[in-house]
This record gives structure tokens, sequence and C-alpha cells, in this order.
């Protein structure tokens, strides 16, 4: 989660690999393992700029995951702040 906020926060220029690492004093291959699977789930996109690789975040991902998780949370009812969710009887798959 820090690793997404920071990105968030950071705005669409996002953060070099290596400056992220910095800012959250993560090892390698954990900062690592954790891009490539933000990555995968499609919330961080990546580019390279010679021969550093940058990471933002993917706010139209975010925004669907968002909206989803609003529409489903709560089974269809309004979802209060702090108020419990039922759980998943394998029908929200």
């Amino acid at each position: 989660m820090s690793i997404y906020r920071l990105l968030v926060q950071q705005g669409p220029e996002g953060l070099a690999v290596g400056q992220i690492g910095e800012r959250l004093s993560v090892a390698n291959a954990t900062l690592s393992f954790h891009l490539k699977e933000l990555s995968r789930a499609g919330l961080l996109q990546a580019r390279q700029e010679g021969r550093f690789i940058y990471y933002s975040a993917n706010y139209d991902q975010m925004t669907g995951l968002l909206g989803y998780l609003t529409e489903n949370c709560c089974r269809g009812e309004p979802c209060e702040a702090g108020a419990a969710v039922p759980a998943c009887d394998g029908t929200c798959q």
C-alpha cells in the first residue's frame, strides 16, 4: 500500500524505481516483487526512459476498482463508513 500511495500522490509522472526504494526504504527484491504484482494487477504503469524505469499509478484502473468495490462491497446496499461488510458466500466472484 505504501508504494501505491506514494505513486498516487506523485501524480502521472511517477517515480523511478530507485527513487521509490529510497523514499520508502524498501529492499530491492521486495520492491521489485511488489511493483511486478501491482503492474500485473493493472494498478501501475511502467515506462522506460534511458536506463531508468518509471512507475506511475494507473488512475483509470484505480477508478474502476473503486467503482466495483463501492457497487459490490455491501451487496447493493449503501456502504457506511465503518460498517461491517458481510463475508462473501461465493456469489461475489
